[in-house]
C-alpha cells in the first residue's frame, strides 16, 4: 500500500534531504541464514540464502488478477513458465480474508455506499484490509491449494514470500472487539484508520484500522501470526507493507525469532536505511522508479540519474540493495501501466532495471505486455497473449541469473560510469563481477546522438545478436531512445 501524494515530491525530498548526509558508520553484520539449521519441513528446497538472491528475479503475483479464475490453482500451473523468466522469488500479494466492514468499492466509496445487491458482489475490496492473518481467502482457493502452490514453487527452485500487513487490520478483525487496546484512537477515543503522524490527517485508508505499536502488547500476537506461516506453511519470507510505519523495534525483535525456525528473505516497502541494519534484506527502489518515469517523460535527464547514484552511494551501506521496477500493484493501479507512463520507451527502462544494481521485479501481466491498469477492488484479469514480451523478459532473466557481472544484492558487482561527452543524454556504464563485464548504453534523447567512449574492440548486443565495434577516438551513434546491452 503506497502513501498518497508521494509521486510529485519524493525525488526532490530525497535529494534535498540527503545531499549533505555523511556516510553512516559501518553497521553490524546481519544475523541471518547460514548458521541456522532449517526446520525439517524445509528440505524440499535448499534454504534461501544471500547467494541465491544475488542474481535473482522477483515476481509479484496478484492471484486475483493473474487469471480469469483468480485462484491459486490457475497460478500454480504456470509456475514452470515463470521459471523460464529466471524468477527465483515469488511474492504473493495478501492471500488472507478481506474485511466486509468498510470494504472499499472504489477509491472514494465503501461497500456501504453501494445499494444494488448485485453490483456489490463485484467489489472484492483491498487485499490489505485483512480480517484474519492466519486464514486463506476462499475466493483464491483452499489451504491445500496454497500448500500445493508452495510445493510447486519449491520444486521449481523458487522461494515464496507473503505480503505482510503489520501496520493495520481490517475492521472485521477479532482484535477490534477483543483487544481494542491494540489500536490507535482518535481524540474521541475511537479506533481510527491510519493517520499521517506529521499532520494527524487521514491517509485515506478508511477500510483499515491502525494498530498502535506504542503498546508493546501488540508485539507477541503479531509475531505469532507471522510465525504460523513460517512453521505451518513453510513460506520463505515476507514483503512487509509500509514497513517504516511500524517501529524498527518491533521488526528487530520479531525477525530474529522467525529466523530461528529457518532462513527468511525480508523485503520492506520502504527506503529507510535504518531498517536495513538488522531485520530487512532488500528495500523498495521508489526513488529510482520515479526518476526513470521522469526520464521517460522528458522531465529529467542523465545528469539526474548520476546525481541519484551518487546520493545513493552516500546514503546507504555497500551491502544495502533494492528492488528495481517499472511497475507494481500500486503504480499500475493508481498511475497506470508502464506503457501509459513510459510509452514506447518501456522496454528500454525494463532492461535498465535488470542491468543496474539491485533485483528486478516483474509484476503480474508485465511478462505478457499487459497495457492496462488492473482494477484494485475488483477482479480484472491481465492479458496472457504477448509472447514478444515473454521472450524479452526470458532473455533478460537468463542474463541476470547467469552472468556474475549482474550480481546485485549484498555482494553486488561493480557499477562503473563511462563518460561519453554527451553525459546528459547518453547513459553509459558497465557492471563487473566474476571476471565478466556487461555494458549498458542508452540514448535518452529524441534525436540520434553520436558519442565517443574509451573502449576498443568488438562486442555483441545481447538482445539482438548484432555486433557493435568501438575504436579509440572514433565516434559511434545511438538512435533516439535506443539502447545496447553488450557482452564480450
Amino acid at each position: 500500500m503506497k502513501k498518497l501524494l508521494v509521486g510529485a515530491f519524493i525525488l526532490g525530498a530525497f535529494f534535498a534531504g540527503n545531499a549533505q548526509k555523511k556516510k553512516a558508520p559501518v553497521k553490524p553484520a546481519k544475523a541471518r541464514t547460514t548458521a541456522v539449521k532449517p526446520a525439517a519441513n524445509t528440505q524440499d528446497i535448499a534454504p534461501i540464502s544471500d547467494a541465491v538472491l544475488e542474481q535473482a528475479v522477483i515476481y509479484e503475483a496478484n492471484i486475483r488478477n493473474y487469471s480469469k479464475e483468480g485462484t491459486f490453482n490457475a497460478f500454480t500451473k504456470d509456475i514452470p513458465k515463470l521459471k523460464q523468466l529466471g524468477v527465483k522469488v515469488l511474492w504473493l500479494m495478501p492471500i488472507y480474508p478481506i474485511s466486509m466492514t468498510r470494504r472499499k468499492a472504489t477509491a472514494d466509496k465503501s461497500i456501504e455506499d453501494i445499494t444494488n445487491p448485485e453490483e456489490k458482489k463485484k467489489y472484492l475490496g483491498s487485499w490489505y484490509a485483512i480480517s484474519d492473518y492466519t486464514a486463506i481467502n476462499p475466493d483464491l482457493g483452499t489451504e491445500a491449494d496454497f500448500k500445493k502452490l508452495v510445493q510447486t514453487a519449491h520444486a521449481n527452485g523458487m522461494y515464496v514470500i507473503l505480503d505482510w500487513v503489520a501496520n493495520h487490520t481490517g475492521w472485521d478483525h477479532k482484535w477490534i472487539k477483543e483487544h481494542p487496546e491494540y489500536y490507535e484512537k482518535n481524540a474521541k477515543g475511537e479506533v481510527t484508520d491510519p493517520l499521517n503522524p506529521e499532520t494527524g490527517e487521514p491517509w485515506g485508508w478508511t477500510d483499515v484500522a491502525h494498530l498502535d505499536y506504542s503498546n508493546k502488547k501488540v508485539y507477541e500476537p503479531m509475531k505469532n501470526e507471522m510465525m504460523y506461516w513460517v512453521k505451518q506453511q513453510n513460506i520463505d519470507g515476507f514483503r512487509c507493507d509500509v514497513a517504516d510505519n511500524v517501529p524498527q523495534d518491533f521488526w528487530d525483535w520479531a525477525t530474529p525469532q522467525l529466523r530461528k525456525v529457518k532462513p527468511l528473505f525480508m523485503l520492506m516497502e520502504s527506503e529507510k536505511p535504518y531498517l536495513l541494519t538488522k531485520s530487512f534484506d532488500m528495500g523498495y527502489g521508489w526513488v529510482a522508479h520515479h526518476l526513470i518515469n521522469d526520464i521517460a517523460q522528458g522531465k529529467k535527464n542523465v545528469a539526474d540519474w548520476d546525481k541519484f547514484m551518487e546520493v545513493f552511494k552516500q546514503k546507504y551501506q555497500k551491502d544495502d540493495y533494492f528492488m528495481n521496477f517499472t511497475s507494481n500493484h500500486d503504480e499500475n493501479a493508481w498511475h497506470g501501466s508502464e506503457y501509459e507512463r513510459m510509452g514506447k520507451h518501456t522496454e528500454l527502462f525494463a532492461a535498465l532495471t535488470y542491468v543496474m544494481p539491485g533485483m528486478p521485479l516483474i509484476y503480474t501481466g508485465q511478462e505478457f505486455g499487459n497495457t492496462k491498469s488492473l482494477k484494485f477492488f475488483e477482479q480484472d484479469p491481465a492479458r496472457h497473449d504477448n509472447d514478444k514480451m515473454f521472450n524479452f523478459y526470458e532473455k533478460l532473466g537468463k542474463l541476470k541469473n547467469n552472468n556474475p557481472a549482474l550480481a546485485g544484492a549484498k555482494n553486488s558487482a561493480r557499477y562503473v560510469r563511462l563518460q561519453t561527452g554527451e553525459d546528459t543524454k547518453i547513459l553509459a556504464f558497465y557492471r563487473e563481477g566474476g571476471k565478466k563485464r556487461v555494458y549498458f548504453f542508452a540514448n535518452f534523447a529524441d534525436e540520434e546522438i553520436p558519442f565517443e567512449v574509451k573502449l576498443d574492440g568488438e562486442y555483441k548486443d545481447y538482445l539482438t545478436g548484432e555486433k557493435v565495434v568501438f575504436q579509440q577516438g572514433a565516434r559511434v551513434a545511438l538512435k533516439p531512445w535506443h539502447y545496447w546491452i553488450l557482452v564480450d
